[in-house]
């Protein structure tokens, strides 16, 4: 599988979650803003996946958030982390 096409998968993912009518507001802002910065075409592969990550580990660690979407958050990390080795 590509790197694109895990980005990819990343996205829909992080989609999927902000979807969800229980996820709070500013985890949704977290999610809109890793998704601007993974569709950014000027930063390279590396500083995204960093960003990306760096912004869902600090945004899943809120205590508002449901496990459920803490753990979606969690596999999205864990794809990108993938990506950055």
């Amino acid at each position: 599988m590509k790197m694109t096409d895990k980005v990819k998968e990343a996205i829909e993912l992080l989609e999927g979650i902000l979807n969800d009518r229980g996820v709070p507001r500013n985890i949704k802002s977290s999610i809109e803003e890793s998704m601007s910065t993974l569709n950014d075409p000027e930063e390279s592969e590396n500083v995204k996946l960093s960003t990306v990550i760096s912004i869902l580990d600090d945004a899943s660690n809120d205590p508002n958030i449901s496990l459920y979407a803490r753990t979606k958050m969690w596999d999205v990390v864990s794809k990108l982390e993938e990506l950055n080795r």
